[in-house]
């Protein structure tokens, strides 16, 4: 995976972060969701480096990042902690500003970015996600019985670590079959990475910390944040085939929460840049050039 693309592991304030570095031009920040790492960018990646400086990293406690134990507090899977991991490694790199692209997780990582160093960020892409706050304030039985993994994962340790821990591989095929596709769409060194990365109990109490840390501390700081709108231009894509595009209309919510917003689906589940990477990649270029 990633031909041509550089293998490096950065020690941040906090952590040690895992990514994939390659190509010239503007830098292009790529952030990945659950229950995956920076291999779901591979195929969207290699062509973006064309015309950006691309890095794909593992959000700490995800991939090959460094997984610190979880806090009672949470703080330590806060989007905001996430944020200025990636912060920290793009000023490793030289990159005062950068656009970041973000699915899922990562969407939600890419948010708080640009809530925090707003100065950062040039641009802002997020796949397949409404606001986490909106979905708290808004969810009913449709939206709970489809992302039951929100209140599952959120639920006191070590419960949800147990009871995943005693068959990651078949937890893992479910969620990321779940989403208006199957397992065919994902590359097989992709799923590979993702199989062996899941199987770490260390990763696994690491994603419930970060949907523990979405169900309380980041609920307070996006409260504290309720007012302010992202400056930045903000792209949205997702697919037609998902949950949220039949719960939501997802261009009319992230208008309450940004001033510039655009967007569209493409004829696709939840994974957007695995199932349709070429058609992903050049809506993306479009709004990163433009």
């Amino acid at each position: 995976m990633f031909e041509g693309f550089e293998r490096e592991r950065i020690a941040t304030s906090e952590t040690e972060i895992e990514l994939v570095r390659g190509g010239a031009g503007p830098p292009v920040w790529l952030l990945h969701g659950y229950p995956q790492t920076h291999a779901m960018w591979d195929r969207v990646a290699s062509i973006l480096a064309d015309d950006f400086t691309v890095v794909a990293a593992d959000l700490r406690g995800y991939g090959d990042s460094s997984k610190p134990e979880g806090d009672t507090e949470h703080a330590r899977y806060s989007k905001r902690a996430m944020a200025a991991d990636q912060v920290e490694v793009m000023r490793h790199f030289g990159f005062e500003s950068f656009a970041v692209v973000g699915h899922d997780r990562g969407g939600r990582v890419g948010h708080r970015i640009a809530l925090d160093h707003p100065e950062k960020i040039t641009k802002l892409a997020a796949l397949d996600i409404v606001p986490t706050r909106h979905v708290f304030e808004t969810v009913g039985k449709d939206l709970a019985t489809v992302y039951y993994h929100w209140f599952f994962l959120i639920q006191p340790f070590d419960l949800p670590e147990r009871l995943i821990g005693g068959d990651p591989s078949y937890f893992l095929h479910q969620a990321l079959g779940r989403y208006g596709a199957d397992l065919s769409i994902f590359a097989p060194e992709a799923l590979a990475h993702y199989e062996r990365c899941f199987a770490d109990p260390a990763t696994i109490h690491a994603s419930c910390e970060d949907y523990r840390a979405a169900a309380s501390i980041d609920l307070v700081h996006d409260e504290a944040d309720r007012n302010r709108k992202l400056q930045c231009p903000l792209f949205l894509l997702w697919g037609a085939r998902a949950a949220m595009h039949g719960l939501y209309d997802i261009s009319e919510v992230w208008r309450g929460y940004a001033h510039d917003v655009r967007g569209k689906p493409l004829d696709t589940g939840h994974y957007l840049a695995e199932e349709r990477p070429e058609e992903t990649e050049r809506e993306l270029a479009a709004f990163l050039s433009g």
